[in-house]
């Protein structure tokens, strides 16, 4: 399973980045062979609307099932849902530290988004 989770930097260290269209990376981890890939979301931090939306295409576009990130505001949310794509809000520490809490089945599924969002 592929698992992007928001980041700070581009790298299994980095601090989880508690927003999701406006993250600054995505680090996109394969639960079956350990490996990941980093995908850039820099044409999402200044956007001036949209950026969940993107951002969720960018996702969807790496392959991703499940998202695990701070906050995910609705328009986000419902593109995520709508691609199959399981997300997870709340999550805090080293991007490592919450792939592993995954992994042993510590997190769970959002059943809406927890922000509103920035556009109406």
């Amino acid at each position: 399973m592929k698992v992007a989770i928001t980041a700070q930097e581009g790298s299994m260290d980095s601090m989880v980045d508690p927003r999701f269209g406006r993250a600054r990376f995505f680090v996109v981890c394969d639960t079956e062979t350990d490996g990941f890939e980093v995908v850039d979301n820099q044409q999402n931090l200044n956007a001036a609307q949209g950026a969940g939306i993107q951002a969720a295409q960018n996702v969807v576009k790496a392959g991703a099932e499940a998202v695990i990130t701070g906050n995910c505001g609705p328009k986000a949310f419902t593109t995520l849902q709508a691609a199959g794509i399981k997300i997870v809000i709340g999550a805090e520490g080293k991007v490592s530290e919450m792939l592993e809490k995954f992994r042993r089945g510590e997190c769970r599924y959002a059943e809406d988004a927890n922000v509103e969002g920035h556009w109406a």
